[in-house]
């Protein structure tokens, strides 16, 4: 996993489509044409040791509380162990808001520590003390919404660090069954193509896909040294228990099964039908 840069973290390492199909003259037809979201800074944010994301669920309210995303192993507490899932805890974090070209805009603090894991993914979730309607109102950013659908192989995607204002760009490669690293196992992890050499500071970043701009993952590991199955180097293990080692490659988390498990308000139900986030 990526590793977080201060404090006891530093000693352990984790770390819309839209076709253009107008009129034709009709001995020709206009090929069709894809944008693509502008994907840049605004509304990510920056922890003291890891990078992050100002979200909103797809059906989450301008009044609702708001919420930071990032990584369990970049958790002030330290990172859960194996099979631990912590929920609703006490917490004064705060976080660096920054604009689209990376300059910060302000310090957000947090109300509650929501969830946060390092079984089967790598993720927390803070509430803040403020709502997304006046966070749009005195610095102008909008939060970025997490996809409730799996990302597809191939995706043109970017890892937005706030920590290090850089933005890396790749494509979904493919997705691993378990990915094990030291004594965590996360599973259906999201492979990049080996242009996301995303460093120590990454984790936690937003995987945004380019076309829709959404939230498609979070940024959490890499293999550094080419080890097999420890800490700073994951390896891949298939449905027949193979593993593979891939020196260089980095991961992330996917986050599409997190909307289910928030309710109206930002409320976090992890008995509402549907939610398949591993529980305490």
């Amino acid at each position: 996993m990526k590793k977080p840069l201060i404090g006891a973290f530093c000693a352990l390492l984790l770390a819309g489509v839209t076709a253009l199909t107008g009129a034709a003259p009709a001995t020709a037809a206009k090929t069709p044409t894809a944008t693509v979201a502008a994907v840049d800074f605004a509304g990510t944010v920056a922890l003291s040791n890891c990078s992050g994301s100002l979200v909103r669920m797809p059906d989450s309210l301008a009044t609702d509380p708001a919420l930071v995303l990032s990584n369990g192993h970049c958790l002030e507490s330290g990172m859960p162990t194996a099979g631990q899932v912590l929920v609703n805890r006490n917490s004064s974090r705060s976080f660096s808001l920054l604009n689209s070209s990376g300059s910060k805009v302000a310090t957000l603090r947090a109300s509650k520590m929501l969830y946060g894991t390092m079984t089967d993914t790598d993720v927390s979730i803070y509430q803040l003390k403020t709502t997304y309607s006046a966070i749009k109102s005195s610095y102008g950013i909008d939060p970025l919404t997490i996809a409730a659908t799996h990302p597809v192989a191939g995706t043109a995607i970017k890892v937005v660090s706030g920590y290090w204002k850089r933005i890396y760009s790749c494509n979904a490669d493919a997705f691993v069954y378990q990915l094990k690293e030291g004594g965590w196992t996360f599973k259906d992890s999201l492979r990049y193509t080996s242009t996301c050499n995303t460093i120590g500071g990454t984790s936690g970043s937003p995987v945004v896909d380019v076309t829709t701009g959404q939230v498609v993952a979070v940024n959490n590991t890499g293999n550094e040294d080419g080890q097999s199955c420890t800490l700073n180097n994951p390896c891949e293990v298939d449905e027949n228990g193979t593993v593979t080692v891939r020196q260089g490659i980095n991961y992330a988390q996917q986050t599409y099964r997190i909307p289910g498990c928030f309710g109206p308000g930002n409320v976090l139900t992890l008995t509402k039908a549907g939610c398949a986030l591993p529980k305490p």
